[in-house]
């Protein structure tokens, strides 16, 4: 019989606590006596916490600090503004921890996809934490980069859609640790993959081994709302890892065929379980033809939750072996996977993907007077990024988010700009860098712009500052008027290119102005009132004849720091 030793150790010591809290609380009840009863539960609380997965020291950044007493807002830099149609994209420059608390206002289960390439820690002043770089000897090293990715992480999780998927770059150094953190964050039944990638090809003298890769952590928001291989009537609900491929792989139509004439055409027959033991996907499934009941061989689970796969039955997508009285299997139509190319596999070749020899040479092709001291050693190729686009966002989805909050020199952006010229979609970017050596101004919005112009891409982008209203210590009406003057910036961030059917009144002026428009009107779809901006019965019929949705700014973006006054 197994014992837990710790368990029992923890439950021992649970005993010497609580015999110390009696003997306490038999003392007279002074200051003294209350502190140390106060220390007891704070040691008592801190000895009980998590016994299993990743433990690390939580550090306070100056960002936090600034977060507790001050709310995000946008400033714009108009000169910076690219007026070239088609999708409306943006740069935000400043920390990505108070960017991403901003985008909770505009994007949340927004976002399609998230590609980011992090710090890697590796001890060589790559990592900077609080205006200082992170080094092989800080005892607190691990702790430290755990805790900056894990406040990031858990704010970019509440961004994806519903059929959202994350991609982290990563090597060695925090591979394993930042994959315990993911799993705690998004779950583990969403763990996609661990991709190696073969970034560089030449061999190097490398201390003990030429290291020629990297990976990408992938994880879904919900990785099996939707089954990979049924795709459903509303195309939005399809999850996104299931239609593209990165290395097509055709397979021969001999092995598939149609014994039972389905209108859908050739198909062969997949067993219906999968690895691994889940209870959610563990139920008996009875064969209708016989009778008899299956449940998942000894170390194994159903593909699908129960609901989904009576929705398969149901649509004829379930056998029950070739003659009818065996185990479940499911149907696998050519023309809805090898058709279009196998599924994709765990490995990113240098030849698809690229690398990052190639990423150095586009970056220098668009700019190749770039600062000294090698900013930017390493960047990652377009084609790895289109590459993944292909994955997670067919061409039948037209439009989409796709999000960096560590954009480096820009790749992704461009990346996207590719992706829509190849696929016909009109995706748009939001890239989020500090301007540490004015990197944010001088490196990625000049490679952006450069891609833009030279590129001849349809697409526009605006460039936005990070800053911050302060709020400790007011109450909401003595900052609001600050808020207004930056809520035009937040209603062109959520709307992206719809913004020019949007309006922004602040006061009775503005909404004069605009009534007194009857192009304005037509045009519009949403209104954001200020609280200075009181429609009379005639403009609010007039909203509700054209359809136009009304959206009082206090509420629709700073209620949650008017509810703070409220229990202040």
């Amino acid at each position: 019989m197994s014992v837990n030793l710790s368990k029992a150790k923890r439950e021992a010591a649970r005993e010497t606590l609580e015999a110390l809290r009696a003997f306490l609380s038999g003392l007279p009840q002074d200051a003294e006596a209350q502190r140390l009863l106060a220390g007891l539960t704070a040691l008592e609380s801190e000895f009980l916490g998590k016994k299993y997965g990743l433990v690390f020291e939580e550090h306070m950044e100056e960002t936090d600090e600034l977060l507790r007493g001050a709310t995000p807002v946008l400033a714009e830099e108009p000169a910076l503004f690219l007026d070239r149609g088609g999708p409306m994209n943006f740069l935000l420059e400043g920390d990505n921890l108070g960017a991403l608390t901003l985008l909770q206002r505009t994007h949340q289960k927004r976002v399609d996809a998230i590609f980011i390439d992090p710090p890697y820690n590796r001890g060589s002043n790559d990592f900077l934490y609080d205006d200082a770089f992170v080094g092989p000897a800080d005892s607190f090293r691990h702790s430290k980069y755990l805790s900056f990715m894990q406040k990031r992480l858990v704010l970019a999780k509440k961004l994806l859609a519903a059929s959202g998927c994350l991609f982290i770059n990563i090597d060695d150094h925090e591979f394993a640790q930042l994959k315990v953190l993911c799993d705690e964050i998004f779950g583990e039944e969403n763990f996609i993959s661990c991709f190696p990638w073969h970034n560089r090809t030449s061999v190097q003298n490398d201390t003990d081994i030429s290291i020629n890769h990297e990976y990408l952590l992938a994880y879904a928001k919900n990785r099996r709302q939707v089954n990979r291989r049924l795709k459903p009537s509303n195309q939005a609900e399809w999850h996104s890892l299931r239609d593209f491929v990165f290395q097509p792989k055709k397979t021969d139509p001999a092995k598939y065929s149609n014994p039972d004439g389905d209108p859908r055409g050739l198909w062969k027959a997949d067993p219906f379980d999968a690895p691994g033991v889940r209870e959610n996907l563990t139920y008996e499934i009875q064969n209708p033809n016989t009778g008899e009941s299956y449940l998942p061989p000894k170390g194994r689970h159903w593909r699908t939750e129960r609901q989904k796969f009576e929705a398969l039955l149901a649509d004829g997508r379930i056998v029950f072996g070739k003659t009818g009285k065996g185990r479940p299997q499911q149907k696998i139509f050519y023309e809805e996977t090898c058709g279009k190319g196998e599924i994709a596999t765990s490995w990113f070749d240098a030849d698809v993907f690229g690398t990052s020899t190639r990423g150095k040479k586009e970056l220098l092709a668009l700019l190749p007077a770039l600062p000294a001291g090698k900013i930017f050693e390493t960047p990652k190729p377009v084609q790895l990024y289109v590459e993944l686009l292909k994955l997670v966002i067919p061409p039948q989805r037209k439009t989409g988010v796709v999000l960096d909050f560590f954009a480096g020199s820009g790749t992704v952006g461009q990346a996207v700009m590719e992706y829509n010229r190849i696929s016909g979609n009109s995706l748009s970017f939001l890239l989020c860098n500090n301007n540490q050596n004015d990197i944010c101004r001088s490196i990625t919005y000049e490679r952006l712009r450069r891609a833009i112009e030279e590129g001849d891409f349809p697409a526009s982008l605006k460039y936005f500052r990070v800053e911050y209203v302060p709020t400790a210590g007011r109450l909401y009406y003595e900052y609001a008027e600050e808020l207004l003057r930056h809520v035009r910036a937040l209603v062109e961030l959520e709307n992206g290119a719809e913004s020019c059917r949007t309006a922004v009144l602040l006061d009775d002026a503005d909404l004069a102005a605009f009534f007194a428009s009857p192009e304005r009107l037509a045009a519009c779809r949403a209104v954001y009132l200020g609280d200075d901006a009181l429609p009379d019965a005639a403009q609010q019929a007039a909203l509700r004849e054209r359809g136009v949705a009304v959206r009082p700014i206090s509420e629709y973006y700073y209620q949650d720091l008017q509810e703070e006054d409220a229990w202040n």
